[in-house]
């Protein structure tokens, strides 16, 4: 038996998009949270990903949560939000909603919250000055929103400058590679109260990489912008890559 049943909700920041593994298969901060604490406790634990690429935050709560919650966990991560702030007429109360509703679902079913917050894209983006301005409101908005409530654990991604900075960041400049989804598991660890392996805030650089100029609208803006039109998601059709328990081991030590 182990203690522990980490699941998570989200959007593509959850699912581990950026964060590709040479055979092709997304890993990610989520991934990278549960190994991290499985070989911190020393024992195995139970991990769950319900996550789903460009969601909106309604459809993350309205699809995901109830399905977690079923696998009667002890601990549910939830981000969402970050592809409502790239959609026009946003409404952050809309998005603080979702918040509540989740975290009343937790308190009922007796779950302790890890609440995210995504790392910010903004400063390579189109249109950085809106993003960086709606991601600001949405920010400080869940921090007053969950005042208070000291037995939520968060880790907040969005005001880590560092993290903010294109090192950190896919080609496509809105999902985080590696390096990236490292430094986000070892902030989720160290507020868990466990201590992450020290590199994971700052690993050594990746080789540059993305296109820039008529390329980058091409590969990334306009297939983008072309979903918006067709009101379809890059998660259409996809399923969670962990619908049910996994167990995760700790990791072998090596001598």
């Amino acid at each position: 038996m182990t203690d522990v049943r980490f699941v998570a909700i989200g959007d593509s920041f959850t699912e581990g998009v950026g964060d590709e593994l040479p055979d092709g298969r997304e890993r990610g901060w989520a991934d990278l949270v549960a190994q991290g604490w499985a070989d911190a406790a020393g024992h195995p634990i139970e991990y769950a990903n319900l996550a789903i690429r460009g969601k909106l935050v309604w459809p993350i709560v309205e699809e995901q949560l109830e399905p977690a919650l079923a696998l009667k966990p002890t601990h549910l991560s939830f981000n969402g939000g970050g592809n409502d702030m790239l959609r026009p007429r946003t409404s952050v109360a809309h998005i603080l909603d979702a918040f509540s509703h989740v975290l009343r679902r937790c308190d009922e079913e007796g779950v302790r919250l890890i609440l995210l917050s995504g790392a910010n894209p903004s400063a390579q983006l189109p249109l950085s000055r809106v993003i960086q301005r709606r991601g600001d409101l949405l920010s400080a908005a869940v921090v007053t929103h969950m005042a208070g409530r000291t037995d939520v654990i968060r880790a907040l991604n969005w005001p880590d400058l560092e993290l903010s900075t294109p090192p950190y960041w896919s080609e496509d400049r809105l999902h985080m590679n590696a390096r990236g989804h490292h430094r986000v598991a070892a902030r989720v660890l160290t507020a868990l109260g466990l201590e992450p392996p020290a590199g994971w805030w700052s690993l050594p650089p990746l080789p540059p990489s993305g296109q820039r100029g008529v390329t980058y609208y091409r590969e990334h803006v306009g297939p983008w912008v072309r979903r918006r039109l067709t009101r379809t998601s890059s998660g259409d059709g996809r399923e969670p890559k962990y619908a049910s328990w996994v167990t995760i081991q700790p990791s072998p030590v090596s001598g």
